[in-house]
């Protein structure tokens, strides 16, 4: 399935849970206080976010998901990653380890019961300052290097998110307090059965740390030349060792992740600076016009014009 469309029977994603969500009901009451129409709330606290969606997404919405914790207390979403879906409800939780360009859609919400969802964005030096505690004689090995893992939701983990949103209340609270629930989070995602995975994001030496360098890099260049050989030297990588690894990690090619970051800037530059499609193309680093408009076409559906007058006209911009 294409990331511009909607989700289809064609795809094979995580099978939810469904039957057995967890309910809860303080933390969704919290959550609801701070998310009073839909739309996406920066709250606080640093790092931490509230959303709520009173009806599905007719189609996917692009943007860059940030390395972070997320947890559905009511309605579902569904986020693709390259080829990889990922689907999770209030009985799941997702964790993203590296920054990635993803498609995502509520995909069950309704006026009656609006999608609720908190997101805390992960730091990771606090995570390599608590994985030298967890993992003092080092991490035991994995296999995988996946950036996006959905994985039972731990009910100490709401308990303490919970708590994070109670000191939201009190100034004092969220000042001196609400550090150590974020480090208690973070040690009990540390601790879980995806522990030793979710530490890679703090360990300098490993895999998952170093794509995330070359991450961060094509993320402040992208719209510049770009020679994979330079880009694994600046990781100290062979070429070959970091196309395998770049692509365990994040389910694309490095190319093709430039590429999607220079889609997507190029469509938020028409959106939000109302740049006609040449001007954007150039903008994010095309040269040839034709290119920049077959690629698009190829990955929103739609050529550049047609696509923005469709989203202009409708309701598609909440992230």
């Amino acid at each position: 399935m294409k990331a511009n469309g909607k989700i289809t029977a064609l795809q094979k994603p995580d099978k939810l849970s469904g039957l057995n969500e967890a309910d809860n009901p303080d933390l969704a009451r919290r959550i609801a206080a701070y998310a009073p129409h839909d739309g996406t709330f920066d709250l606080s606290i640093p790092g931490l976010h509230v959303s709520r969606y009173s009806r599905i997404h007719a189609d996917c919405v692009h943007a860059i998901h940030v390395p972070a914790l997320c947890i559905i207390v009511r309605g579902a979403k569904t986020v693709i990653v390259g080829p990889d879906v990922h689907e999770y409800d209030a009985s799941r939780m997702l964790v993203c380890s590296v920054a990635l360009p993803v498609a995502a859609q509520v995909t069950r919400a309704s006026f009656a019961d609006p999608y609720l969802a908190l997101r805390l964005d992960f730091d990771p030096q606090k995570i390599a300052d608590l994985v030298l505690k967890i993992f003092p004689r080092g991490l035991p090995p994995i296999t995988e290097r996946r950036a996006v893992y959905v994985t039972p939701l731990d009910a100490n983990i709401v308990n303490a998110a919970t708590r994070l949103m109670e000191c939201l209340a009190q100034p004092g609270d969220a000042e001196l307090l609400a550090p150590l629930i974020v480090d208690e989070i973070l040690i009990r995602l540390l601790r879980s059965a995806i522990g030793a995975r979710f530490a890679q994001m703090g360990f300098a030496e490993s895999s998952v740390n170093r794509v995330a360098k070359a991450i961060s890099w094509l993320r402040d260049n992208f719209s510049q030349p770009m020679k994979v050989e330079e880009l694994a030297d600046l990781v100290h990588m062979s070429v070959s060792s970091f196309h395998e690894h770049f692509r365990s990690v994040t389910s694309m090619s490095p190319l093709h992740y430039k590429k999607v970051l220079r889609l997507q800037e190029a469509r938020r530059l028409m959106l939000s600076a109302m740049m006609d499609a040449s001007s954007a193309s150039q903008r994010v680093g095309y040269i040839s016009a034709s290119q920049f408009s077959r690629e698009y076409s190829r990955f929103f559906g739609n050529a550049p014009t047609k696509d923005v007058t469709r989203l202009r006209q409708g309701t598609l911009l909440t992230t």
